[in-house]
């Protein structure tokens, strides 16, 4: 956790006809192992090759043809388990899953359900204003993706693509701990970066590569803190589970328009059955998908052709020694080492990239000025020409330049912002910039003073009003900016402005 001391943020309450109702969500994050190869196979996971190319014997459940155990998955799956602050499972095991899946040509899946690869876990998700949750992850297990069912190309006919069939993917389960759509959202973005800073999935939620299934119930304020003091479920509502969803904004609208749902149900005297639902954004509902399934329904057993999976603890504590920085101990040391605001910090490291390019600008110089220069007016232009931190066209050395030359009075603020467009549109070291252009600063006392000199003497009424209420001073300094082309030391001027009005 950061080193901060956070408030625990107030849960969502819903107003219903009769009572005021509070949301209880959990979430089941289906991440996609980063590997060049799937779980079970040597079959490629490339994203958007031909249908039906990255399909091994495996993966076709031809006779004969027995899984072989990913190591590299296996080891995404444990680091996974560590950057979430989890116990690792030295022995587990591997389950088949017998449930008709239309693109799965063995007819179940393998998964992991009696004896999964990583145990208990956490996740901290800040809120913003100093609150912050903790989510408790109940578990993380390996299993293999299914393919994709097509419907839509042919009347009479559906075709099947297996390339996502036996790719790797890690179900990271949490305990029930969200207590509203905003946290849900903000869990998932922060698991997503803990993934992103580990290297374990890419987190692209477009391609599938990061879906989530959400299980949410209703209950009445107070039942909650009965639930989370005893772990007795019957405290709390009847879940239901709205699956694959793969958009913040859509798990967000989701959420609330469920539990409006269960909310209308529960008051009219009814009962919530738990049930698997699809959540429709044309029509901002949800609609019954299937009846919830328990595990005695999937009629898992231990797959007889995988042997129990046994790791060694050293094989572990190195993975773990190897861990990359994280994103809360990435902003920590922001904040203590360029003493940086939690927003700023929070921005800078929203991402690796955007974090590297910061202390690559930040080296040797203020942190807090190379941290406004990079969220406003890097990040602002790279948002507006709707282009990622990779894509700048400005280079960190490149914008400390720019931070150099303010710094060593070169150049005025105004300036700096003239030039940081050049570079950003033209490219070109921004010293030599300043030099060909003649946009240095002008630093000479007596040229600013003649300037000063020069506008009050042509404005005499201004004078005696600005002699009358100082704040009028800023009059004078702008023009004098203006008649030295933006030039002039602004402290200079100001110094001098003061100055002459005083007489």
């Amino acid at each position: 956790m950061l080193d901060l001391t956070y408030d625990t943020p107030t849960p969502k309450t819903i107003a219903g006809a009769k009572h005021d109702w509070e949301l209880v969500i959990g979430m089941e994050v289906h991440a996609q192992v980063s590997s060049n190869a799937k779980l079970f196979s040597a079959a490629s996971t490339t994203f958007g090759a031909e249908p039906n190319n990255n399909v091994s014997f495996v993966d076709a459940a031809m006779p004969g043809m027995l899984p072989t155990i990913n190591e590299y998955c296996v080891e995404q799956a444990v680091r996974t388990g560590l950057g979430l602050k989890a116990a690792i499972n030295l022995t587990s095991a591997f389950d088949r899953k017998n449930y008709f899946y239309p693109d799965l040509p063995q007819g179940y899946q393998i998964s992991q359900l009696y004896h999964p690869i990583v145990g208990e876990g956490e996740v901290l998700v800040e809120m913003g204003d100093g609150k912050a949750r903790l989510v408790r992850v109940e578990r993380i297990h390996l299993e293999q993706d299914a393919g994709k069912s097509i419907h839509d190309m042919d009347p009479n006919m559906s075709f099947v693509d297996l390339n996502r069939t036996g790719v790797a993917l890690m179900e990271i389960v949490s305990r029930p701990d969200i207590r509203g759509p905003e946290e849900a959202a903000a869990y998932l973005a922060k698991l997503r970066q803990i993934l992103r800073y580990l290297g374990t999935c890419n987190g692209d939620m477009q391609s599938g590569a990061m879906r989530a299934d959400v299980n949410v119930s209703v209950c009445r304020p107070g039942q909650y803190e009965k639930y989370h003091a005893t772990q007795d479920f019957s405290h709390l509502g009847t879940r239901c589970e709205i699956k694959n969803m793969n958009s913040m904004r859509f798990i967000q609208a989701a959420i609330d328009v469920e539990a409006r749902r269960q909310i209308g149900i529960i008051e009219a005297g009814g009962t919530i059955d738990q049930e698997t639902r699809l959540y429709d954004a044309d029509k901002n509902e949800t609609r019954s998908m299937r009846s919830k399934e328990e595990a005695h329904d999937y009629r898992y057993f231990p797959d007889p052709d995988l042997l129990p999976l046994v790791i060694e603890q050293a094989w572990v504590d190195d993975i773990g020694a190897n861990l990359p920085e994280l994103p809360d101990a990435k902003k920590t040391r922001f904040m203590a080492d360029f003493g940086l605001s939690d927003y700023d910090a929070s921005v800078l490291t929203a991402d690796l990239d955007s974090a590297g390019y910061f202390e690559a600008v930040a080296a040797g110089r203020d942190g807090k000025t190379a941290a406004n220069w990079v969220i406003n007016e890097l990040f602002g232009r790279l948002k507006k020409d709707e282009c990622d931190i990779t894509d700048s066209p400005v280079s960190p050395a490149q914008l400390g330049s720019v931070i150099d030359l303010i710094a060593s009075d070169a150049i005025s603020g105004k300036i700096a912002k003239d030039l940081f467009e050049i570079v950003y549109t033209e490219g070109g070291d921004p010293a030599q910039i300043v030099e060909a252009r003649g946009m240095k600063q002008v630093t000479d006392t007596g040229a600013i003073e003649a300037a000063v000199d020069e506008i009050i003497a042509a404005n005499p009424d201004q004078v005696a009003k600005a002699q009358e209420n100082p704040k009028l001073a800023g009059w004078f300094v702008g023009q004098v900016m203006k008649a030295t082309g933006g030039k002039a030391n602004p402290k200079a001027v100001n110094q001098l402005v003061a100055q002459k009005l005083k007489g």
